[in-house]
């Protein structure tokens, strides 16, 4: 039996990135998501939203970038796979783990590509890279409506 794991997400960023190095001096930026699923109600027949909060980890040479043009509040880009971690809790609480997203690519979203802080000519980190650059405003999605998905 084969398996595919990658993870697409946009949303808000939670917390300011933060970036961190291996004693390799390897970069690593830690953030969390927050991604909403709209959905109408069907009792009340109000649209709700329901947030869904992500941790997000970037490794080597993507991460400087994101911590740098990126902060709290600002959309983001996320393409990656999911990994779980698990370990013993040293206080004896027994196997502890946790679920969360590890980002091969990601992409400025918002005002025009770009997030507010990135300079005019400044391509996002995986274009960079070599990665796919997407025209902006074009993030693969159709424009947000009522219709729910």
């Amino acid at each position: 039996m084969s398996s595919y794991n990658k993870v697409i997400l946009m949303g808000n960023l939670t917390r300011d990135p933060q970036l961190t190095y291996t004693p390799s001096n390897m970069p690593i930026c830690k953030f969390g998501l927050a991604v909403n699923r709209r959905f109408k109600d069907s009792q009340s027949g109000e649209w709700k939203e329901e947030p869904t909060f992500v941790d997000i980890t970037i490794f080597g040479a993507r991460a400087e970038p994101f911590a740098r043009y990126h902060t709290k509040g600002k959309p983001a880009f996320i393409e990656g796979t999911l990994r779980l971690d698990t370990w013993e809790d040293k206080n004896g609480g027994g196997k502890r783990s946790k679920l969360y997203v590890v980002a091969d690519t990601w992409e400025f979203v918002g005002a025009g590509g770009r997030g507010e802080g990135a300079p005019m000519g400044e391509r996002s980190a995986p274009a960079a890279a070599g990665g796919a650059q997407q025209e902006a405003g074009d993030a693969g999605f159709p424009a947000p409506d009522d219709t729910p998905f």
